[in-house]
């Protein structure tokens, strides 16, 4: 009963923010949203720029680029001098370089996987300066490229896609500080921690012992955190520690900030694109795979540990709590995961680690199919997109005429662009850990042997790989090898996927929408939504099943039985 009341409140509030705040994007990208004209004006003065200058797509790649290197030296400046900046009241020393390198490319690439305690690792300073900072950078940068692509398929023979630094100003002021400061009072008000004063200390006078407790600028953080999809944590248990995640109405709020952006930007798609329809279409792709994901995992978890049941306790009613905080339960935790792999969020509120084997899988199948249900802020969009691209595709060839998608007809150059920005992340992942496996640094960091150990590392490469940031746990990753491999994986799993869907965006910007014809392949109808969703099922599956085979389902097997 409490699940039910759970999914029906969070069907209604999310169903309300794809209304309202779907419209509200779309206006703002549109510039008829300028309630901070004054503000925003003072920005582009800062910034040098000229707001009214259109960019072609290669400016608006560059644009990018530069925006994120600069961001990405910013913050691993800050990391490495922390020891001699301010507000550092555990006065911590600087983050040594390998550990800052991935940090900072971890923050700058919106995937905030974390080879490190925030709470005994990061100042305060840092934790508000350098890395608060990129989560509403990172943010506005992913939904930069999703409208970038939605013009491209709205525009007329044009060569422009807009103007990447109009874009991220706009976003960061208009959607993700706004939002953000509003949740940010909600979960202080439910317990969240917010102050500088530094640790405290609890003292034992009786037995003669005391604890220090960390404390910090957290509540701010959390509300980024979710809103932004990004997922870094102040502390190392993340949305599991109570100063974090203090209530279940905290815990429900983090889902519904989780999904609000990603969901909100269909309505966004078919309000610029000028079909409502088509936004429908991409929603309810979207809806299927959330449902379906999370209704497995669910009852995985559901259904005990099978650790638990040999050790003697037959009755585990409750399903499978290792690993879980009780306060929350099985089904709020899985729902808190599930929404964070399906996202590029990674927060979680429970430890994967201790998943059933299937419920392990069903969290990983969310990153593995490119994180598109709903997907990141911006990145979600723009990722079932290249997917629909390459669905019209086929489609096209089972009707036997060029594809087209709403209205622009998709050539070779376009279905190019789409399969590589598809094919960057399995690659990727497959490589990386191919050589994790067979390397001794590689092997040397896992914590268990056999098909789990494997899982730890093929969780962890498909983590950063779709710029998710959540860890399996058991995995020691604050090595050399961990830090490094990890950053080239968020680098290629961000801008491998971003550029070619720029690219895309400038080769369709310039085409001519052409009418509907008798034997036009339609996109708003159920029928694409079973092909976009096939397509996105056989290419997840077909690539990672092997992967797959040799971890969560070989672990599983070896329990004794095929479900748990």
């Amino acid at each position: 009963m409490q699940a039910a009341i759970t999914i029906i409140v969070l069907v209604v509030i999310i169903a309300l923010a794809w209304r309202f705040l779907g419209d509200y994007l779309a206006n703002v990208y549109t510039g008829r949203t300028r309630w901070l004209a004054p503000v925003e004006r003072l920005a582009y003065r800062a910034l040098g720029i000229d707001p009214t200058a259109e960019q072609d797509w290669k400016t608006y790649a560059v644009s990018l680029i530069a925006f994120s290197v600069v961001a990405m030296f910013f913050t691993y400046a800050i990391e490495r001098l922390q020891g001699s900046l301010p507000f550092n009241p555990q006065h911590l020393p600087g983050v040594t370089p390998a550990l800052a390198f991935n940090t900072a490319v971890s923050f700058v690439t919106n995937t905030n996987w974390q080879n490190y305690a925030g709470e005994s690792t990061m100042s305060y300073f840092t934790q508000m300066a350098a890395l608060v900072v990129q989560m509403f950078a990172s943010a506005a940068v992913g939904i930069a490229v999703a409208v970038a692509l939605v013009r491209g398929l709205a525009a007329r023979k044009r060569e422009t896609i807009g103007n990447f630094w109009v874009d991220v100003v706009r976003g960061t002021l208009y959607v993700l500080l706004p939002i953000a400061a509003v949740a940010a009072l909600i979960f202080v008000a439910q317990g969240a921690i917010q102050t500088l004063s530094g640790p405290a200390t609890v003292r034992d006078a009786l037995n003669g012992v005391h604890q220090v407790i960390p404390r910090g600028p957290v509540a701010s953080q959390e509300s980024i955190k979710q809103l932004g999809t990004n997922g870094g944590g102040f502390f190392n248990a993340n949305g599991a520690h109570p100063f974090e995640n203090p209530t279940p109405i905290t815990n429900l709020l983090s889902v519904i900030l989780i999904l609000a952006i990603p969901v909100a930007l269909t309505r966004t798609f078919g309000k610029m694109v000028g079909s409502m329809r088509q936004g429908l279409a991409i929603l309810a792709v979207m809806t299927v795979i959330f449902a379906g994901t999370l209704a497995f995992t669910a009852t995985a978890e559901s259904r005990g540990n099978t650790a638990v049941s040999r050790a003697g306790i037959t009755s585990q009613a409750s399903g499978n709590l290792v690993g879980k905080e009780t306060r929350f339960g099985t089904f709020n935790s899985v729902l808190y995961d599930v929404t964070s792999t399906q996202t590029s969020t990674g927060s979680v509120n429970s430890t994967p680690d201790s998943y059933t084997p299937l419920g392990g899988l069903g969290l990983l199948s969310g990153m593995m199919l490119g994180e598109i249900s709903p997907g990141g802020v911006g990145s979600g969009l723009y990722t079932i997109l290249l997917f629909a691209i390459l669905a019209v595709f086929i489609g096209g060839l089972m009707v036997g005429r060029t594809p087209e998608y709403l209205g622009k007809k998709i050539q070779a150059k376009q279905v190019q662009l789409a399969t590589i920005g598809i094919l960057v992340m399995p690659i990727t992942v497959l490589i990386l850990t191919a050589i994790a496996v067979e390397t001794t640094a590689g092997r040397a960091a896992t914590l268990n042997a056999g098909p789990h150990g494997f899982t730890e590392i093929l969780y962890a490469f498909t983590s950063q790989g779709n710029n998710n940031g959540s860890a399996f746990a058991g995995l020691s990753s604050n090595t050399g090898f961990y830090n490094i491999a990890g950053a080239i994986a968020m680098l290629l799993g961000r801008f491998g996927v971003m550029l070619p869907t720029l690219a895309l965006a400038g080769s369709l910007a310039k085409k001519t929408p052409v009418p509907e014809g008798e034997g036009t392949f339609r996109t708003d109808t159920p029928i694409f939504g079973v092909l976009l969703t096939g397509v996105l099922l056989i290419v997840g599956g077909l690539t990672f099943f092997p992967a797959l085979a040799l971890g969560p389902v070989a672990e599983q097997l070896a329990a004794g039985r095929i479900w748990p």
